[in-house]
């Protein structure tokens, strides 16, 4: 039962909550991702290989889970566990397509959040068809963790808009989104008094003027760069929320996909015990497979538990989210144990698989790069404990 690639197989329905929702959700992940073994697509072009992983998923209809109803998506309200359901099937496959397909998200939710009613009509209609490729644009090279020292700012300029001046980095898909969500510190009109820090959230449409990138190369292939903004021009249409709501817009948007991280991690970690397993049972040392050996059979067990709480702890936070009764320390465990479990399980695979598994083209050797990314981003290992130890000590 661990192994089934079905996660509601796996006792989790209770967690999620409607049983037969999530097992037609596995359905079509089951047949799309069956399809991609069929039809792979090229990941050895960055950009290319996102749009294709964008317009098959819009194909699938899985986009429609990025956005509400009203806009065409598949349900009233976006789903934590949808989400991180298609996201555990997605990372199993690659992680580039789990990229592609929450960007869409991540990169668009801030607009469902606090997004004039035009703006929301323009956008959203266009993720859920796979026509607009979205970022999120938070992280800056001295505003990491510490997301309130950002130093791009937002200048009043003249009918409700602003001017963007700086730059962002580590942005996923920086130099293919046609649509970035930025947040700014904003500064006061000319002449007025200065305000205490204020922070804003902005749509930016990727070809604006003054709007330039900057790839970054990273240990798993993956588009990522720096966006510098240079007077960027943005209406008083496309602020997002009110002024100085900026932290609140991304924090809210971090509460949905923060615990989809975990979910990603889980897909990796799939992988991994599926590729340790099939080789311990076909590989022969010292005259018997190495799934004999009872030093290995102990580490697998040891992997193994930790891989099934992950799943609990994902999706009780993915739930509790969806249900509005969730706490910052439900997303902060899920995420934190999940990757660092994850990690834990690739390692495994790795030693497991000796020469075999630090070759290039290996299976564990592309998981090891891929699952060190996920401990970082969206909140540290350090940053959740913090989450995790204010809950219990305020």
């Amino acid at each position: 039962m661990l192994l089934a690639p079905r996660i509601l197989d796996r006792e989790l329905g209770t967690v999620g909550g409607d049983r037969a929702r999530w097992a037609a959700l596995e359905d079509r992940l089951a047949a799309f991702t069956a399809t991609l073994r069929e039809q792979p697509v090229d990941e050895s072009d960055e950009d290319a290989a996102t749009r294709a992983y964008v317009a098959r998923l819009a194909e699938a209809g899985l986009l429609t889970l990025m956005v509400p109803e009203a806009y065409g998506g598949a349900a009233p309200e976006v789903s934590s566990t949808a989400i991180c359901l298609t996201r555990q099937w997605l990372s199993r496959h690659s992680g580039a397509l789990d990229t592609a397909f929450v960007m869409q998200g991540l990169g668009s939710y801030p607009v469902t959040l606090a997004g004039q009613d035009a703006l929301k009509r323009a956008l959203l209609p266009k993720v859920a068809r796979g026509e607009a490729i979205c970022a999120f644009a938070l992280t800056e090279p001295s505003a990491g963790s510490d997301v309130k020292a950002m130093q791009t700012t937002a200048r009043p300029d003249g009918d409700g808009g602003v001017a963007l001046e700086g730059e962002k980095c580590f942005i996923s898909n920086a130099g293919v989104a046609s649509s970035y969500v930025v947040f700014a510190r904003e500064l006061p009109a000319e002449g007025a008094e200065q305000e205490k820090p204020r922070f804003g959230a902005f749509w930016v449409p990727g070809d604006a003027p003054g709007l330039s990138v900057e790839r970054t190369k990273v240990i798993a292939p993956h588009p990522i760069g720096r966006v510098r903004f240079d007077g960027v021009r943005v209406p008083a249409a496309h602020r997002l929320g009110e002024r100085g709501h900026g932290l609140r817009i991304a924090l809210g948007n971090l509460d949905v996909f923060r615990v989809s991280v975990g979910a990603a991690a889980l897909g990796l970690a799939d992988r991994a015990l599926q590729v340790t397993v099939d080789h311990l049972q076909r590989r022969v040392q010292f005259g018997k497979p190495l799934a004999r050996q009872q030093g290995l059979q102990f580490a697998l067990a040891d992997v193994s538990t930790d891989h099934v709480a992950a799943q609990l702890l994902v999706y009780r936070a993915a739930a509790a989210r969806d249900k509005g009764t969730a706490t910052p320390d439900q997303a902060a465990m899920a995420k934190m144990f999940a990757t660092e479990s994850a990690q834990r399980a690739i390692d495994r695979a790795v030693q497991s698989l000796g020469g075999l598994g630090v070759t290039v083209g290996q299976v564990p050797e592309r998981l090891y790069r891929e699952i060190r990314a996920l401990r970082i981003y969206e909140g540290t290992t350090e940053i959740q404990k913090l989450v995790i130890a204010r809950a219990l000590l305020r």
